[in-house]
C-alpha cells in the first residue's frame, strides 16, 4: 500500500510539474500577454503622480472585490449563472461598409457602436476608433473566456477605412485585443493610450513613433481635434504578475464645436463631476453600462450610476456601451439596458439605443428603438 501511495504521489507530482512548466511557457511565449516596460519606462511612470511601488493607483481608495472571494466568484460564474445570461440568438445588427463610413463632412459627428465598447467616432472629419476589440474570442484561452454573442460584427477589421487615431482605455482583453491590433495596425495613423500600454503595442509590431502614451489630463492636438486623456476608477493587467502595471483612463474628444466623452471602464466616483466641469458639456457620452456586480461595485458602475455619471459630465445624450457582446458578469444580458433606460427616464437624461452597427448622427433623429425586447 505504501509503495502504491508513493507511486501515486510521484505520478501526481510529475503531472503538476508538467502543467506548471507548460503554463509558465505559455505565459512567457504567448504574444497575447503583451510586452513589458523597460526600466526607463518605469522611471517615466514614476513621474506621473499616479504610480507607486510598480503599480498605478486610482484617485481615491478602490477595492477590486468589496465582498466574497475570487474562487467564490468563479464558482458562481461557472455553475450558478443568472437566468438569461446570454441572448437566445444573434442580436439585431446593421452591416456597414467602408464606403458608407467615408461619406462625411468636417462638421458631421457620427458614432457607430460595434458591441461591447468598440466604437467608431467620426469627428472633425476624422475616424477615431475606441477600444477596438473586434475578435470573436476574448482572451488567450478561448474555451475558458467568453465568446461573442454574434458570429460576426457590423464590419470586419479588414474592411475598416483608414483610421486617424485609435484610443485605448486600458489593457484588459475585452478592450485591447491582440488579434485586432495586428489586423488594423497598418491602417492606423496613431495610437493614443494611457501610460504603460506602449510596451504591449510595441511587442505587437506597432512602430514606437506611432504611439503616444498619456498621463491623466494630458492633451494633444490632431489637426483640428483635441484628444484629452482623463481619469477613470478601475484596474489593469493581462497576466498573473502584472496587475496595475498599466494606467486606465477615460477620453475626451473635442472639435471646434462638438465634444464627445468616453468613460472607459470603472466605478462611479467624483472624477465624473471634475471632468464635466473642466471639459464639458458634452454633445454625446459613451458610458460603461454592463458587467457589474455588487461584489466589484467599486470598479464597475451599476446602470443607475452610469446614468448619473452621464449627468455628472453634463452629457446632452448618453449612449450605453460595454454590453451586448460578451457575458462577463452574473446578470441577464439585457439587464444593463433595461435598468439604464428606466433610470434615464426617471432622471430625464436623454438616451440613444442603437442596434449594433446602427450609426448615431448628431443633429438628426437618434435611434431609440427598444430592440432588445
Amino acid at each position: 500500500m505504501r509503495k502504491l501511495l508513493i507511486s501515486f504521489l510521484m505520478a501526481t507530482s510529475s503531472v503538476v510539474g508538467i502543467l506548471l512548466v507548460a503554463g509558465a511557457a505559455f505565459l512567457g511565449l504567448s504574444p497575447q500577454f503583451g510586452g513589458k516596460p523597460t526600466e526607463a519606462d518605469k522611471q517615466a511612470y514614476a513621474k506621473s503622480g499616479h504610480y507607486q511601488d510598480g503599480e498605478f493607483m486610482n484617485l481615491i481608495p478602490t477595492l477590486q472585490l468589496t465582498e466574497g472571494s475570487t474562487m467564490g466568484l468563479l464558482w458562481k460564474f461557472l455553475f450558478k449563472k443568472a437566468p438569461n445570461a446570454t441572448p437566445a440568438g444573434p442580436l439585431p445588427m446593421q452591416s456597414l461598409d467602408s464606403v458608407a463610413i467615408t461619406r462625411k463632412t468636417p462638421d458631421m459627428v457620427r458614432v457607430t457602436w460595434f458591441g461591447h465598447s468598440a466604437s467608431l467616432v467620426e469627428l472633425a472629419g476624422k475616424n477615431i476608433l475606441l477600444d477596438p476589440m473586434l475578435g470573436m474570442e476574448m482572451g488567450p484561452v478561448s474555451w475558458l473566456t467568453p465568446n461573442r454573442y454574434n458570429p460576426s460584427l457590423p464590419i470586419s477589421a479588414e474592411k475598416l477605412p483608414a483610421i486617424d487615431a485609435v484610443l485605448i482605455s486600458h489593457d484588459h482583453y475585452d478592450h485591447l485585443d491582440y488579434q485586432t491590433i495586428r489586423r488594423i495596425k497598418h491602417k492606423v495613423a496613431r495610437f493614443y493610450v494611457p501610460l504603460g500600454i506602449g510596451p504591449h503595442l510595441r511587442a505587437w509590431g506597432v512602430a514606437p513613433e506611432r504611439i503616444t502614451e498619456m498621463n491623466w489630463n494630458d492633451e494633444v492636438q490632431v489637426d483640428g481635434l483635441t484628444v484629452v486623456c482623463t481619469p477613470s476608477r478601475h484596474f489593469s493587467g493581462r497576466g498573473l504578475t502584472n496587475r496595475n502595471s498599466t494606467m486606465w483612463s477615460s477620453w475626451v474628444l473635442k472639435s471646434a464645436t462638438k465634444r464627445v466623452f468616453y468613460s472607459g471602464d470603472g466605478g462611479y466616483g467624483p472624477h465624473f463631476r471634475t471632468i464635466g466641469a473642466a471639459q464639458g458639456p458634452f454633445d454625446l457620452a459613451l458610458m460603461e453600462c454592463g458587467q457589474y456586480d455588487r461584489q466589484w461595485a467599486q470598479i464597475h458602475m451599476m446602470p443607475e450610476q452610469s446614468v448619473q455619471a452621464a449627468r455628472d459630465v453634463r452629457a446632452a445624450v448618453m449612449l450605453p456601451v460595454h454590453w451586448a457582446a460578451f457575458t462577463e458578469a452574473n446578470h441577464a444580458w439585457d439587464d444593463p439596458i433595461r435598468r439604464a433606460t428606466a433610470e434615464a427616464t426617471r432622471l430625464g437624461q436623454p438616451l440613444t439605443t442603437p442596434r449594433l452597427g446602427e450609426p448615431v448622427t448628431l443633429g438628426t433623429p437618434l435611434p431609440t428603438a427598444r430592440w432588445w425586447e
